[in-house]
């Protein structure tokens, strides 16, 4: 299997957007990634697209910390996100039931 930077996994959520799983949902996602793939970004979903670009943002619905290269092996279903939140590898602020729902808005698999 090819490797991927966590930088492509989290780009690849424009492609990978499932519009029909996500109908009527308008949201800001900032993701804060730390450590070796650490970076910031912003995900917006709205009228049915979903696009992804670098930086922060003031205000979004949800925002998601976490390990880099850790949420990558979540992206990939390496790990369960769940567990991971649990255990507070992932932290989670803002609209905690569209964190719940996210994953079903994207087919990365």
């Amino acid at each position: 299997m090819t490797d991927y930077t966590v930088k492509e996994l989290v780009f690849n959520h424009e492609k990978a957007f499932r519009p029909e799983k996500a109908a009527g949902v308008e949201a800001v996602i900032q993701y804060h990634l730390t450590g070796d793939e650490g970076g910031d970004y912003i995900i917006n979903i709205k009228d049915d697209a979903c696009t992804v670009e670098e930086g922060t943002t003031d205000g979004p619905t949800m925002t998601l910390t976490a390990d880099g290269r850790y949420f990558g092996d979540v992206l990939l279903g390496k790990e369960d996100g769940m567990k991971g939140f649990m255990q507070g590898k992932l932290k989670l602020a803002g609209d905690l039931n569209l964190a719940m729902k996210l994953t079903s808005f994207f087919k990365m698999g």
